[in-house]
């Protein structure tokens, strides 16, 4: 009798178990006459909470279409699904991918550019962000439609600055701003370490953006092919050196790649200053025993700020669905892009709005009485000069180049030459290009 209920025990559990996983990528089946979107993302957490509900009040909206969420892991996981499936049958309606894997997308034949039906639909995208439509915008066409956005930002405690005499209202703004912040920081408080920089290359490449500076030739893709990695230029030998003398003058903080440690040493007041994705940043303040503030990404001393480009993701329509069902997938993202819908969104996930329009809208409106912290970000992104540079770069080679730039932040941050680091990493970066574009002419 024992054995039987522990085996009845164990055959309950498994079944809860697999239900409870059907339930995260299933939902009850549509009704007779409606058109199904299958829609892959990758949000988990609160951003993928937030995306469920947006889901189902469209889906309680109207009778004709029925979108069906299907989480498929990390942005990387999704792709590589993707590119198995690419160009049958099987492809969903909707694929989410991030910025990285936007000049994949155009150049597998794999989608349809969403202008085909901004164009057929006369959708007027007047309201939408230039400064994100840009990045995702070649030769004139809009090939994905921008939806989860974000840019890196500088994350402060501002409790500790008022404690250190340092105005809690103006976060620094350039690199020496920061050294002297970090210097006061870590000379009021001992246990407090002034400014960390986490080994994630997005900063170091808009760090470079900012200061008008290309990661790669071509005008980062835009104009041409990439043939060779730029990050050894002096502006971004700049950034290493000033890193490196951060780091001597024991006013930098090093976690490696453990973005985890960093905020937890952050929320517990051992870190005064961070980097981090806008998109963290309401659960940040609501997370911190102080008040935190938020401001612009730091730049190199002497230059004109141009801004960053955005990070993120975006929505793009695959070919092998229905015209039926690329339409009613465009028409969901119509409804996503709304105003209304972005500011919940914005305010559910962190992202930035999509919809400029977003922004008088009265949920936004309360939020930001709230919580103007938040409203940073988008200053930062709408003080942005749409450019080349801020356009972000164009390249399939983003995850290996990363790599080479982690062993170089890595090795200038236990003291090697910021000049030699940054030609081998060039170099390293420089090689894989040329490979690529080999094999890509076969």
């Amino acid at each position: 009798m024992k054995h039987f209920r522990l085996i009845l025990s164990i055959f309950v559990i498994i079944l809860v178990l697999l239900l409870g996983c059907y339930s995260i990528n299933s939902a009850a089946a549509p009704e007779p006459g409606r058109t199904e979107v299958v829609f892959w993302h990758s949000m988990g957490g609160v951003a993928g909470q937030t995306l469920q509900n947006i889901i189902n009040d469209f889906n309680q909206s109207q009778d004709k279409i029925y979108v069906k969420p299907v989480y498929q892991g990390s942005y990387e996981e999704s792709l590589a699904k993707f590119r198995t499936i690419g160009g049958t049958k099987d492809v969903p309606a909707i694929v989410q991918t991030y910025e990285v894997g936007t000049k994949f997308m155009i150049d597998s034949g794999y989608i349809t550019p969403v202008q085909f039906f901004i164009d057929k639909n006369h959708y007027d995208t007047s309201a939408l962000e230039k400064n994100i439509l840009s990045f995702y915008t070649i030769n004139g066409k809009l090939y994905s439609m921008p939806f989860n956005s974000s840019t890196p930002v500088l994350m402060y405690n501002a409790d500790a600055f008022k404690k250190a005499g340092i105005n809690p209202n103006k976060p620094p703004m350039t690199f020496s701003e920061v050294e002297a912040d970090a210097k006061k920081l870590t000379q009021t408080d001992k246990g407090m370490d002034g400014f960390s920089f986490l080994n994630y290359p997005w900063y170091f490449e808009e760090m470079l953006t900012t200061q008008r500076g290309y990661n790669y030739d071509h005008a980062n893709g835009r104009t041409g092919s990439i043939t060779r990695s730029l990050v050894n230029s002096p502006k971004g030998v700049r950034i290493f050196s000033w890193l490196q003398k951060m780091r001597k003058e024991h006013l930098l903080a090093y976690f490696g790649t453990n973005g985890g440690n960093e905020q937890t040493a952050f929320l517990t007041g051992k870190l005064g200053m961070y980097l981090s994705s806008s998109a963290s940043a309401a659960q940040i303040i609501q997370n911190a025993p102080f008040k935190v503030g938020i401001g612009f990404l730091p730049h190199a001393d002497g230059v004109k700020p141009q801004g960053v480009a955005i990070g993120g993701a975006s929505l793009w329509l695959p070919k092998g669905p229905s015209a039926k069902t690329q339409q009613a997938a465009f028409t969901f993202m119509k409804y996503l892009e709304s105003p209304a819908v972005q500011a919940k969104w914005h305010v559910g996930s962190g992202y930035f709005p999509i919809n400029t329009k977003a922004y008088d809208e009265p949920l936004l409106k309360k939020t930001y009485k709230k919580i103007p912290q938040l409203k940073v970000s988008a200053d930062q992104l709408h003080s942005t000069v749409t450019s080349y540079y801020t356009r972000g770069f164009l390249t399939t080679i983003t995850p290996q180049a990363r790599m080479e730039l982690q062993q170089a932040i890595d090795s200038v941050m236990n003291g090697q030459a910021p000049k030699k680091t940054l030609d081998t990493a060039a170099n390293s970066i420089t090689d894989i290009i040329t490979q690529t574009n080999r094999a890509n002419q076969k």
